[in-house]
């Protein structure tokens, strides 16, 4: 299968990995179909549907400081969708990810969060923070994989925060 088509200028590479801004029409096909050809066969995802969706109230997450869909470059396939929860607030942004199932177990998750923070850090942003379920230990494991760590626990609502603060300049 050949690649999707990317914007260069919008993308982020690791080794294994692109991170690529979304674009219109693949968030109407995320929506309303038809599946695109450079998509893993179970994406998107539940989650990927829920971001998708809310891409027209909020506008700015489809830009390079927002969503992005995780490609693995080795297929050039689209695996799942991370993303900063755009714009910061004092300093600080929620950062979300999704991979899907059958690329699970690799890293992926940590990987894409650990480069898209880094990114964060270095257009202004102080805190980059995630919530996660702690009946969802894996979800556990990409946040400290990628370097967060615990910074609050709500065990009434059996939910924790995480999160990386950037070293001062």
């Amino acid at each position: 299968m050949s690649p999707a088509p990317s914007r260069p200028h919008d993308d982020l590479i690791t080794y294994r990995l692109g991170l690529r801004s979304w674009t219109t029409a693949e968030t109407t096909a995320v929506l309303d179909g038809p599946r695109r050809p450079h998509w893993a066969d179970d994406f998107p995802a539940e989650g990927d549907r829920v971001v998708a969706g809310l891409f027209g109230e909020f506008p700015e997450w489809l830009g390079a400081f927002g969503h992005r869909q995780v490609v693995e470059r080795s297929s050039g396939l689209v695996v799942g969708s991370l993303g900063l929860f755009w714009p910061p607030e004092d300093g600080a942004v929620e950062i979300g990810y999704g991979i899907v199932a059958s690329r699970r177990g690799l890293g992926y998750a940590s990987e894409a969060t650990r480069v898209l923070t880094e990114f964060a850090f270095t257009v202004g942003v102080r805190t980059v923070y995630a919530g996660v379920e702690l009946s969802n230990p894996a979800s556990v494991r990409v946040l400290e994989k990628a370097g967060f760590q615990l910074w609050d626990t709500d065990t009434e609502q059996g939910t924790a925060r995480y999160r990386v603060i950037s070293a001062p300049s």
